[in-house]
């Protein structure tokens, strides 16, 4: 089995420094649009069986030229984008960069029970990853598409390669970046790494 992770195109709150997080359902703006044309112009040959998205339409739409072809599509709620709770949609100011920042540190530093006001921890976010994990190695598709978000393919990819949780940051992630993941009965081989160069 073959799957491609991909983040969603950009968004206006992306441009901005804007925290989305789960709550906030935001869609691509034209540069957006045009990365996701682009990543379908470079992938428009695979044989895609199944496309799975988070329940925000920005992963929807970055996909949208894939469903045209009406490719089976499910949407799971697992997939969204962590939850960063009172700080979601708000403009950057030092206070709120600096509880952000704190957040991601404890992360680093092996607390992965930090959260923002209101939002969800590391914890959280790779619990509901991993019940994507389990649902996804009983699929018997050659070819799945995936498309999620920033913080969540962090944690995704953490855990395909087995590192924990607290290293998440070692996962790079840019808007429409692709991994392509490789599943065997001997394990998992990753062929792309948040790969840009349908750009």
């Amino acid at each position: 089995m073959h799957v491609y992770f991909i983040r969603h195109g950009e968004t206006d709150f992306n441009r901005l420094g804007i925290i989305q997080g789960r709550g906030v359902d935001s869609d691509l703006n034209e540069t957006g649009r045009r990365q996701a044309r682009a990543f379908f112009d470079a992938y428009q040959h695979i044989d895609f069986e199944l496309i799975v998205t988070s329940t925000l339409k920005r992963t929807h739409q970055t996909v949208s030229h894939f469903l045209e072809r009406e490719i089976p599509w499910i949407q799971m709620p697992e997939l969204d984008e962590i939850s960063w709770g009172s700080f979601e949609g708000t403009l950057p100011s030092p206070e709120r960069h600096e509880a952000f920042q704190h957040v991601l540190r404890s992360w680093r530093d092996g607390n992965i029970d930090a959260s923002l006001p209101d939002g969800e921890s590391a914890r959280q976010l790779d619990e509901r990853i991993n019940r994507f994990v389990e649902w996804l190695r009983t699929r018997t598709e050659k070819h799945i598409l995936v498309a999620t978000h920033g913080r969540t393919i962090r944690v995704l990819i953490s855990r395909l390669k087995q590192l924990p949780v607290s290293e998440m940051d070692q996962v790079g992630h840019t808007n429409t970046g692709c991994y392509m993941a490789h599943f065997t009965d001997e394990g998992i081989r990753f062929h792309l790494e948040n790969d840009l160069s349908h750009l």
